[in-house]
């Protein structure tokens, strides 16, 4: 551990994901920044997960393993264990996608001075294989109005700002990243960083991205729009149509 760097906690929530949560571990485990806090909250997995976190819990500083409320609250409680200036999740089908992820997202921090940095993502199938690219682009609060947001795993926050600005909505159990999202991007007054870079690889066919839940996020996203004051039919169809690039370069890879 190096005291005269910030030091960044990393989340990863889980429950029953022992094909993928290893690989998770180790994404983590292999950065080559000096200072960091892994903390794993698992929602006592009965598939052998649990075995397999057990391996590393030497190099883990917080884990536990019981009933929770849903991915957002055990996001909470890993927030709430946190002790790192800089905080961002890593979730169980998901990992970093370089050693030098972590050396970057803190080099921008301190280049920006942000509040809140994000980047962008890729998805991958089983394989490996990438399916979608995910760019987020320079930061604008117009377009959060448009139905912009950034991928939700891209984006690591200072503990300071979620002290002041709160924790996610645990009503919400799918889209809540979208009502954090809009809190912290247009409803407050953050210094945003844009890191064009990818940082993370993602398992395609998670709770956000499986069809099996998908008319229930379009209802969460409606009530979030519509809490927020803005247009709902408008943001959904304009979201749909914002991610039809991706699906079609998804579609010819």
């Amino acid at each position: 551990m190096n005291n005269n760097k910030p030091k960044v906690s990393l989340i990863t929530t889980c429950r029953n994901r022992a094909n993928t949560i290893e690989n998770t571990i180790l994404s983590v485990l292999g950065q080559d920044y000096p200072n960091i806090e892994y903390i794993i909250i698992d929602g006592l997995s009965k598939d052998g997960s649990v075995e397999i976190i057990r391996k590393y819990q030497d190099k883990i500083a917080e884990f536990v393993s019981e009933p929770d409320g849903g991915v957002y609250n055990a996001i909470n409680k890993g927030i709430k264990m946190a002790t790192g200036d800089i905080i961002g999740l890593v979730h169980s089908d998901d990992k970093l996608y370089e050693t030098s992820t972590i050396s970057r997202v803190v080099e921008m921090f301190n280049y920006s001075d942000a509040d809140l940095v994000y980047a962008n993502g890729i998805y991958s199938n089983a394989k490996g294989v990438v399916r979608r690219v995910w760019y987020s682009g320079p930061f604008d609060k117009c377009k959060v109005r448009f139905g912009w947001l950034p991928l939700h795993t891209t984006v690591y926050v200072k503990r300071d700002a979620l002290k002041k600005y709160g924790l996610y909505n645990e009503t919400y159990r799918i889209s809540s990243d979208t009502d954090f999202l809009i809190r912290y991007l247009y409803e407050n007054d953050l210094k945003v960083g844009f890191m064009d870079r990818v940082v993370v690889d993602m398992r395609m066919g998670g709770l956000s991205t499986s069809m099996k839940y998908l008319t229930c996020k379009w209802k969460e996203d409606f009530c979030i729009f519509r809490r927020h004051g803005f247009s709902p039919l408008f943001l959904l169809i304009f979201k749909v149509f914002r991610k039809v690039p991706q699906f079609i370069k998804a579609y010819l890879r």
